[in-house]
């Protein structure tokens, strides 16, 4: 398995997804309760930023991990912080590196090899998000797909998951025949079919 290989994919497809974002989009509902699109997609673009401070050894400083500031064009900053952390990715020596990741242990470090399988779901799993969002579905391949699945199983189904800020939510039983990446989104507490909720119709002005 090319864990590089597989993440670029996938982040290249988030890419892809969001060019089709209109001015309109930034506000709507995501599967992830808490956020709307644009607040999604700031948390995607830190989450390449501190992945990347990572892979040169500065992962440990939380600010490093904040949200990004999106400014006035969204999809520009995004596609920055994708093409930074696919070049941090790619450098010579990477894959022998040990990443400090905070928001998920404070006092061990991981192999990139981990490191970037935690980065490669996490991706799959938002680009679904902002394609959902959008009303759009993914085109992730079978390769990516599959992999998602084997991440996905090793996340722990626990209590963790029900705690604030838990980045996933309790497993969800999987639907007679699922599609491979419906499986891995199950696994994870999403479920598969989530739409935008309808907008509640206005009250005719008098």
């Amino acid at each position: 398995m090319d864990i590089r290989k597989l993440d670029r994919t996938a982040v290249l497809e988030t890419v892809r997804i969001l060019e089709q974002a209109s001015p309109e989009d930034w506000a709507a509902p995501t599967p992830c309760a808490d956020w709307n699109l644009r607040e999604l997609v700031a948390h995607m673009a830190g989450q390449h930023i501190g992945f990347a401070a990572a892979a040169s050894g500065g992962g440990a400083d939380l600010s490093v991990w904040r949200p990004a500031d999106l400014g006035d064009d969204p999809v520009q900053t995004y596609r920055a912080a994708a093409d930074d952390i696919l070049e941090a990715f790619a450098r010579p020596g990477v894959l022998t590196s040990e990443f400090a990741i905070p928001e998920i242990s404070t006092t061990t470090t991981f192999p990139a090899s981990v490191a970037i399988g935690f980065h490669f779901l996490d991706y799959v799993v938002h680009g679904w998000d902002v394609a959902r969002a959008l009303g759009i579905d993914p085109r992730f391949g079978d390769d990516v797909a599959e992999a998602a699945l084997v991440f996905a199983l090793r996340v722990p189904d626990d209590d963790r998951r029900l705690g604030p800020g838990a980045q996933f939510d309790p497993a969800l039983p999987p639907a007679r025949g699922a599609a491979t990446l419906d499986l891995a989104l199950a696994a994870l507490g999403r479920t598969p079919g989530w739409t935008a909720p309808a907008t509640p119709a206005t009250s005719p002005q008098h």
